[in-house]
């Protein structure tokens, strides 16, 4: 596995690697209610610098929250990204590669059976549409 490139945004355009986000500036950039990055900081997957009562987000920060975005987007509960960023974070034993990749195939199984299920309702929304329109004339 290759390191997460910090220099990427959540869009997989470049991050401000200079310049630290602010909070409301993170949430703007990562699409996120400031409930949601609280919690993220509140249960340790992101850890902003802090200055005073402001909190800043680095490049490691941007490049953690890209992460955290990906994983939601697979459906991935919050603990097994949080293993999935310490694998990314230092380079990850086999055996954690491994336990990942089993929990990735987990999680593509799941994804194809809620795509079945989906297929499924549809082909049947259709079916009772078509019939209703037909009654119509």
């Amino acid at each position: 596995m290759t390191r997460l490139d910090p220099n990427l945004g959540a869009r997989g355009g470049l991050a401000m690697t200079e310049k630290r986000l602010s909070f409301k500036e993170m949430c703007a950039t990562y699409e996120v209610t400031p409930r949601t990055l609280r919690y993220y900081e509140y249960i340790e997957l992101l850890e902003p610098t802090r200055e005073g009562r402001s909190r800043f987000y680095g490049p490691r920060e941007c490049a953690r929250m890209t992460l955290i975005l990906r994983g939601r987007k697979f459906g991935f509960a919050l603990e097994d990204i949080r293993q999935w960023l310490l694998i990314y974070e230092n380079d990850g034993t086999e055996a954690q590669m491994q336990s990942w990749i089993e929990l990735a195939d987990r999680q593509l199984a799941d994804l194809a059976e809620q795509r079945a299920q989906l297929d499924e309702s549809i082909a049947e929304l259709k079916k009772l549409r078509d019939s209703t329109a037909a009654t119509l004339g």
